[in-house]
């Protein structure tokens, strides 16, 4: 572990950092000519768009993102700033610019070295239009057979922060002169601390970025994730949880625990609540920067210095405290100024090296709590014994076998290297497996009475139970490609099918402003075969005015009647309560069906600190509405919980 704290000359190397506000300023609403002039520019904007973006396909998005800027503002009168008005409007003529230069088949934005560019593209999460920035350094693109280092930046809580003002900051500006590699300018869906559908915001904006012509140009063995105050909370987590996608993570300040950051809260929280804190808090994946070092600043009296401290203890206590560097700016509170960005980047060089992270480490060390994060380089987890609880893998390749040892591993998948079939037999927890069943390249093993065993591939084959990507809790089913339906039948209860509906209207809302995407959502009427095979279902209702959860029912762990409603062996009133709860989609496999839920945090949650953005309902719940004028969706929670990991109820 170093502590460093260096002098250091000023170079400034990405946009300004923002320290951390929660409410967003008042909004300074422009006058009646100028919103006559957003309101017109909007519409020649929208329809030039419509008319040439198919002829720059794949990159449509570059364009529709000026049109999602300049509706989203008005739409939520996000007028933060006194010259919001000025903006939206210069973002308008510049939508019209890169409209003219479609109309020619002509994509100039997406070659312009040494200037700041904006790029957006499609999530398939809600199928929204979404922004980020690229700072291109001065010759790029020049030297074809260069391979240019990474960097993707995430910025810090900003209450005044819109689409408008993101596409403004990337509109050209000279990227610094000493700048020697690409940058990504993560918008992150806004202020969520890249949780959630923020979090996939940041590998969809990267692989948009690589997958649409740049991947030639980037050495994918030297990204470095990195980010201050909220961006470096994001770089904790996405960091260390992703460790294989990153050569080094640079967070500065931030926070990396939810008990000891949010003040007065209960500690402990409920247990389903408890272990789902498992998934964000940083300070339990430290391990796995035996996969990525660490790069931390600080100010020497910033109070989010304990961010990095948390770290730094956790990473002693494992053996692991050479794999952090600490770079402390003295006297300095929650600000990172140019000569400390200067002094920081010293360092990210010499760990970063000629040559960046190794393509197949020999080693793998990686910890989790959740098959949300379930790889790392040539190891995955595909099953665990109990979620929310360490996981660890220790694997090494010998040069002709692989020896792993495991904890709290069910079942799990190793690589091979490219220049080598897979071995004939492996070690695991000191067993010799035989591997012979193994296809040229990789092998499942599952752990049995009996011991190790290795798997045939089977593509067919779904595994039953928790798995990667489906292993919940609720909040998680908005993390990849999502639709919300609502019933068109009659209702059993028709109270409670309006509380149903309650939820769906503050998802929908919620989703909207601080999500930054407009909710999918369909009749049940009107659901595809399509939409059953690749979306996350979330159905409103309940089985008399909803078809699909009458559908999907006898394959739910709930028994629910016009006159009857049972979790887990106790009965509840239908007419007065209400099931929340995900599941294993009995749709498609590798999706999740989930009953009468959004986010399980709300409003107050996304306006306070990031860290409340854990979730409060786990897999299920029971909930009995209270609406009232002000909260239609109010409710009194009667019982929640997680399932176990066969998606059942836990032996009581």
């Amino acid at each position: 572990m170093r502590d460093l704290m260096l002098s250091a000359a000023v170079l400034s190397l990405g946009v300004p950092v923002l320290a951390q506000s929660y409410d967003p300023p008042p909004p300074k609403t422009p006058d009646a000519a100028t919103l006559q002039r957003i309101k017109d520019g909007t519409a020649k904007l929208k329809a030039a768009v419509a008319a040439v973006a198919p002829r720059v396909h794949p990159h449509e998005a570059d364009l529709e993102v000026y049109v999602k800027a300049a509706e989203w503002i008005v739409r939520h009168q996000e007028w933060y700033t006194a010259d919001s008005g000025k903006q939206t409007l210069a973002v308008i003529e510049q939508g019209l610019k890169r409209a003219e230069a479609a109309k020619q088949g002509k994509t100039p934005w997406l070659d312009e070295p040494g200037r700041a560019v904006a790029r957006g593209y499609r999530s398939v999460i809600d199928g929204s239009v979404q922004p980020y920035g690229v700072i291109y350094p001065r010759g790029y693109g020049e030297d074809k057979a260069k391979k240019w280092r990474l960097d993707i930046y995430l910025h810090g809580r900003d209450s005044s922060l819109t689409e408008i003002k993101h596409l403004y900051q990337h509109s050209g500006k000279e990227a610094p002169k000493d700048q020697d590699f690409v940058q990504l300018n993560i918008y992150g869906r806004g202020n969520n601390a890249y949780r959630w559908a923020g979090e996939e915001d940041v590998f969809e904006a990267m692989d948009d970025f690589l997958n649409r012509g740049a991947r030639a140009q980037i050495d994918l063995n030297r990204v470095v994730l990195k980010g201050f105050s909220m961006g470096g909370a994001g770089t904790w987590h996405i960091g260390l949880r992703h460790p294989d996608r990153f050569a080094v993570i640079q967070p500065g300040a931030g926070f990396t625990t939810t008990h000891g950051y949010i003040a007065k809260l209960p500690d402990p929280l409920p247990d389903y609540q408890e272990k789902c804190l498992t998934i964000y808090d940083a300070y339990r994946y430290a391990e796995n920067a035996f996969d990525v070092p660490i790069v931390a600043y600080s100010g020497e009296i910033d109070k989010q210095r304990q961010a990095a401290e948390n770290m730094q203890a956790e990473l002693k206590r494992l053996g692991l405290s050479d794999r952090m560097t600490h770079v402390i700016g003295p006297g300095l509170e929650h600000k990172f100024p140019p000569q400390w960005q200067k002094a920081v980047e010293e360092q990210v060089r010499k760990r970063i090296g000629e040559t960046g992270r190794s393509a197949f480490p020999e080693r793998v060390r990686f910890v989790t709590y959740t098959l949300k994060n379930a790889t790392c380089d040539w190891v995955r987890l595909e099953a665990l014994e109990r979620q929310y609880e360490r996981a660890a893998v220790d694997a090494a390749w010998t040069g002709e076998t692989f020896r792993v040892t495991t904890s709290n591993v069910a079942r799990l998948q190793l690589h091979a290297s490219p220049a080598k079939a897979f071995p004939k037999s492996v070690t695991i927890d000191g067993q010799s497996v035989d591997s012979a069943v193994a296809d040229r390249f990789s092998c499942d093993f599952a752990k049995t009475p009996e011991g190790w065993k290795a798997l045939r591939f089977d593509p067919k084959e779904i595994p039953a139970g928790k798995r990667p990507g489906v292993q919940g809790p609720i909040d998680d089913a908005f993390t990849s490609s999502f639709l919300c339906v609502i019933g068109t039948g009659k209702p059993h209860q028709p109270e409670m099918h309006k509380a149903a509906e309650a939820q769906l209207a503050r998802f929908r809302r919620e989703w909207d402003k601080y999500l930054r995407g407009e909710l999918p959502v369909k009749k049940d009427t009107e659901v595809t075969a399509e939409d059953r095979r690749t979306c996350n279902l979330i159905l409103f209702g309940d089985p008399g005015s909803n078809r699909l959860i009458a559908e999907a029912l006898s394959k739910l762990p709930v028994r629910w009647t016009a006159d009857t409603l049972e979790l887990d062996g106790t009965n509840y009133d239908p007419a007065t309560h209400l099931p929340m709860l995900v599941q294993s989609s009995p749709f498609a496999p590798n999706r999740y069906v989930v009953l009468n839920s959004g986010h399980t945090f709300h409003e107050a949650d996304f306006k306070g600190t990031n860290a409340l953005l854990y979730p409060r309902l786990g897999d299920y719940a029971i909930v009995k509405p209270t609406p009232t004028d002000k909260d239609p969706a109010a409710f009194d929670l009667v019982t929640a919980g997680l399932f176990d990991e066969k998606w059942d109820f836990p032996k009581k």
